[in-house]
């Protein structure tokens, strides 16, 4: 008996212990919450991650998984995530419309999110609250500050549309706010009140044009790609505590506050992709701590301070596509001229708070004043008014459709050629002015059409290597054209062809046409003259062992970064772009100083009797998008081989070198994918970003691959990470 009382004394307090740890099998969620998650999982029309559920379901025994988690405190919920696989707005095809449509990627049409907030509302202790990528669509409603217990709110990449609700401010415990990737538009309510929030990520919507009041408590802020148009406000330079601050792809505009650099806690600077301009002061003092930087694509001038410089090799600074004028770093930057007047274009008006007032009480007085005097005369203007009103409609209904639709297109005409005349000014650099050469010219030009200038000869005409006046080299193609395309439909051609220059075109220097009138068939020839590009091209260049071990890395980067830009002008530098280009390595031309150029685009000319004219038109249009996304392909297969080193003659040949690649970023074997030339002259992260982009090239599906920007910014991304390597001596390792 003794040692049975010595035995119960030892093992009682384990028993206590253990019966207080373990979870209870009748331990359950109130009734309310219960019935509340099966409303949810309705609500939410049963996905994946919900699915299962039954009335013997433990909700806060449920092991969580990447799709869903469940907290429960005291048996009631604290944390509710549920992470579904629809799509968001920034990957799914915008509608024709522009307007927010139901679709596959959405929830029904019988959704509400009034109703669902309605029901999330019961969960009266809950703290974080993660719906994303459910397909959500709808306003959000005001209601959401029923929730006033939640500190963590993300309802990211769904489709919430309309302005964010002045109610979440009153969210007093908020420390995250994540509603990025939606279609939220409109100002942002004001969240000073937000003392304890550490964390803003609105990126990825439509918000705008002001920059949001904010607490100076946070520690990151992103409202990168929304329509933010304004000057970064100089209060920034009281959040102390903030370690990352991303306002990329906005129109923000006038000077970088200096302060920003030099934040206590800055690790993270993105101010890419704006209209910032002036100059950075030269003593800059930047945070020990700030490990990136990017500024390009803006309209700063001046030079790098040292900071920002190649001296600080623990820091990655992006800055192309500027006007920076240091011989380091001006071979991706714009001309002065166009940051000057590129600013003063977007520069705001110089006005204060107090002369605007001013002018809206005076103008006011003056409405005031202008009433009282129409009242005086209105009876006389009436009868005026009525005698004009019939003689206006009498003169309308004479007015021909025609005539309205004349103007309308004047005017589109009108922008177009502000447009192209703008990048022509950028882009033709080094080139002879554009002519109209005559016949006689041409003729000199191929010594009468000698058979042997003649180097080429296709469907559509004949190619001749010729030598002009001043006595540089040119290609002649010779182009026969149908009577049905003369006149003004051939100028309106001609007029296109003129701005086919570019530093990465095969430019056209000229054209000559030819007309004959005794031939009813034929009715004109027209001979465009070429720059004439020497040095070979890139298949020569990777087919060639010699050749090849001249082309590292980076100088592959600047050939292809060429070649994309070249590519961009085609679709985007002129009015209408030009799609369809059959891109191929053969022409891609090299010329002494390895600048590529592409030669054999698509030349806007029509050749065959039925064709129609390829600047207009409905059909045209769907043509242009399906042979854009084409061009891009080809861009991938290019791409390809240069990274590869290996020329490919089929599609089979593509897809087993992308699926080589695809295998070499997944297991960090990039290196054996690559071509053994260029071993030991790229920065890993700089060769990873290039075949990242390349895959999306080449994908299947024509509607999810990249613009032509998108290509080139992750191919200027890719060459300064590496010009940062390469600075510092990182070049890559055993990747």
């Amino acid at each position: 008996m003794e040692n049975f009382f010595v035995s119960f004394c030892f093992f009682f307090p384990s028993l206590i212990i253990l019966a207080v740890l373990a979870p209870s099998s009748t331990a359950q969620l109130s009734p309310i919450e219960n019935r509340t998650l099966f409303q949810i999982q309705k609500l939410l029309e049963y996905p994946e991650a919900l699915q299962g559920w039954n009335n013997w379901t433990s909700f806060c025994y449920l092991p969580p998984s990447p799709s869903l988690t469940i907290v429960c405190t005291n048996n009631q919920i604290t944390e509710f995530t549920v992470i579904g696989n629809k799509s968001s707005p920034s990957h799914s095809p915008k509608p024709a419309s522009g307007k927010f449509t139901v679709s596959q990627q959405t929830l029904s049409e019988t959704f509400s999110t009034d109703s669902l907030f309605t029901v999330l509302a019961k969960l009266s202790n809950l703290k974080v609250l993660s719906l994303v990528s459910l397909g959500l669509w709808g306003p959000l409603p005001a209601k959401i500050n029923r929730l006033w217990s939640l500190e963590v709110i993300n309802i990211s990449s769904n489709f919430i549309y309309g302005e964010i609700p002045s109610s979440i401010s009153t969210l007093k415990n908020l420390t995250s706010l994540v509603l990025a990737d939606n279609l939220f538009n409109g100002s942002v309510p004001d969240l000073k009140s937000l003392v304890l929030l550490q964390e803003l990520n609105l990126g990825g919507n439509n918000i705008g044009p002001e920059f949001p009041s904010l607490s100076n408590s946070l520690v990151s802020i992103t409202l990168s790609n929304n329509s933010l148009r304004s000057e970064i406000p100089s209060e920034v330079k009281n959040f102390a505590k903030l370690q990352q601050f991303d306002i990329s792809s906005n129109k923000f505009l006038g000077p970088i506050p200096p302060s920003l650099f030099s934040l206590p806690s800055i690790q993270y600077l993105s101010l890419a992709q704006n209209q910032l301009s002036g100059v950075l002061p030269m003593n800059i003092s930047c945070n020990a701590e700030l490990k990136f930087v990017d500024i390009s694509q803006n309209l700063l001038i001046g030079k790098l301070p040292s900071c920002l410089g190649s001296n600080s090799s623990n820091r990655s600074v992006l800055y192309s596509w500027n006007c920076l004028s240091s011989s380091n770093y001006t071979k991706y930057q714009h001309p002065s001229l166009f940051c000057n007047k590129e600013a003063l274009a977007v520069k705001p008006p110089n006005k204060s708070k107090e002369e605007s007032k001013s002018n809206i009480n005076l103008g006011l007085v003056l409405v005031i004043i202008g009433c009282v005097v129409a009242i005086a005369v209105v009876l006389g203007l009436l009868v005026l008014f009525f005698v004009r009103r019939v003689e206006r409609n009498r003169s309308d209904d004479n007015r021909s459709v025609a005539e309205k639709m004349s103007i309308r297109s004047s005017s589109r005409s009108y922008i177009d050629a502000r447009r192209v005349a703008q990048t022509i000014r950028l882009a033709a650099l080094g080139l002879p002015p554009y002519r109209v050469f005559t016949l006689e010219e041409i003729e000199d030009a191929t010594n009468n059409f000698d058979p042997t200038n003649l180097i080429g000869e296709g469907s559509q005409g004949q190619l001749y290597k010729g030598r002009v006046g001043d006595g540089s080299v040119v290609l002649v193609k010779s182009l026969k054209l149908k009577q049905k395309h003369l006149s003004q439909s051939l100028m309106q051609h001609m007029d296109v062809l003129s701005k086919l220059r570019h530093r990465h075109l095969v430019s056209i220097l000229g054209h000559s046409i030819v007309t004959y009138q005794d031939h009813p068939n034929t009715a004109s020839t027209v001979f465009i003259v070429h720059e004439h590009v020497s040095n070979g091209s890139l298949r020569d260049y990777l087919n060639d062992w010699r050749k090849k071990d001249m082309l590292n890395w980076p100088q592959r980067m600047a050939i292809t970064i060429g070649v994309a830009r070249g590519v961009q002008f085609l679709h985007t530098g002129i009015a209408p772009g030009i799609f369809g280009n059959k891109l191929k390595i053969d022409n891609i031309l090299l010329d002494d100083s390895l600048t590529a150029k592409i030669s054999s685009y698509n030349i806007p000319l029509p050749f065959k009797v039925d064709s129609e004219s390829p600047l207009g038109g409905q059909d045209n249009h769907l043509r242009a998008e399906i042979a854009e996304k084409e061009d891009i392909y080809q861009l991938g297969v290019i791409l390809l081989q240069v990274i590869t080193g290996k020329l490919i003659t089929s599609a089979r040949e593509t897809n087993e070198l992308k699926l080589e690649l695809e295998r070499g970023l997944t297991e960090s074997k990039l290196r054996a994918a690559t071509d053994p030339s260029i071993q030991g002259t790229f920065a890993y992260q700089s060769l990873k970003t290039t075949v990242e982009i390349t895959i999306n090239c080449l994908g299947k599906d024509p509607s999810k691959r990249p613009s032509i920007e998108d290509v080139l910014w992750n191919l200027q991304y890719s060459i300064q990470v590496q010009e940062g390597w390469n600075s510092s001596g990182n070049l890559s390792t055993q990747m």
